[in-house]
């Protein structure tokens, strides 16, 4: 572990305005304890962020597959309250950029699209980086949580904001959510608050929650609006998984079963939300790199 004020370099991207500060450790070496976390992710105090990437072989994984590959890299992502989350879609796509940018993977190139793979605590992701922006494939919904019997989406939830409440639906990807649907983005309140969710011991740890709009003109166009509340950030400009929940939500409401894609629109931009022939859940949208610099833990 670095000692108290020994320089760290670090770069700092987003995808869709859900930001991240991304630090490599090569050898293994730098713990991250939520109370460091917590003080780089602040944005008065620190560097500001909505969480942490760091870019570690996933040889030094302790969580990782039980044989990764030596040129394996592993996406350690925490919550901004130090908390760690399984997946982060917004963070994949950040993750790959600077694997790609950092020469630190080699491509295989099929039809212009650089391929590559990397793990998360969710497994082992491909990504695909391509014209219409880097693609991850996020892999099939999680039935739920471990011990759980819940198939896809469990009914009886409740979300409250204020005095209004509604029903939703819970998708695991793998991280928790909650979906809301709403006749209008404000409803969801200034979210300065997380939403109460009455989902009895569906969430054991917590879970994000998502107000969408249903902007679909027909089942063949689907869309979306959506306004996140994250757990252990709060209200998010967008959110990778969340996209993903919401998206698998408005097929369900629609009745889609096969292939197709949705567009997601959140605070930050847009991604779109991709089902393939096997099932799996891409999410592809852009990712960028604003600042580079150096902390001092």
């Amino acid at each position: 572990m670095p000692a108290t004020n020994q320089p760290l370099s670090f770069v700092k991207g987003h995808g869709t305005g859900n930001d991240f500060v991304v630090i490599l450790d090569r050898e293994g070496q730098i713990e991250l304890p939520e109370e460091r976390v917590a003080a780089i992710s602040d944005r008065r105090f620190g560097v500001g962020a909505d969480g942490i990437l760091r870019v570690v072989p996933a040889k030094y994984i302790a969580e990782a597959a039980s044989e990764p590959a030596d040129d394996l890299w592993f996406m350690d992502y925490r919550n901004a309250d130090g908390s760690i989350a399984e997946m982060c879609g917004n963070g994949a796509r950040v993750f790959a950029k600077f694997l790609l940018d950092n020469e630190l993977v080699d491509t295989e190139t099929t039809d212009g699209a650089g391929s590559f793979q990397f793990e998360s605590r969710a497994g082992v992701h491909d990504a695909q980086i391509g014209t219409d922006g880097i693609a991850i494939n996020m892999g099939p919904p999680s039935p739920g949580p471990a011990g759980s019997s819940t198939e896809g989406q469990a009914s009886d939830i409740t979300v409250t904001v204020g005095e209004r409440s509604w029903p939703a639906q819970a998708w695991w990807m793998p991280n928790p959510h909650a979906v809301v649907m709403v006749d209008s983005l404000d409803d969801a309140g200034t979210l300065m608050d997380a939403p109460k969710v009455d989902a009895g011991p569906l969430f054991p740890d917590g879970q994000n929650v998502e107000f969408m709009v249903d902007t679909s003109t027909d089942a063949e166009q689907l869309s979306s609006s959506i306004r996140i509340f994250e757990r252990g950030v709060g209200e998010t400009l967008s959110c990778g998984t969340g996209a993903c929940a919401a998206a698998l939500a408005l097929r369900e409401l629609h009745g889609v079963a096969g292939p197709g894609d949705v567009a997601v629109s959140v605070p930050g931009g847009e991604v779109c939300v991709k089902v393939d022939d096997e099932g799996d859940v891409w999410l592809i949208g852009p990712a960028e790199f604003v600042a580079e610099g150096t902390l001092y833990l």
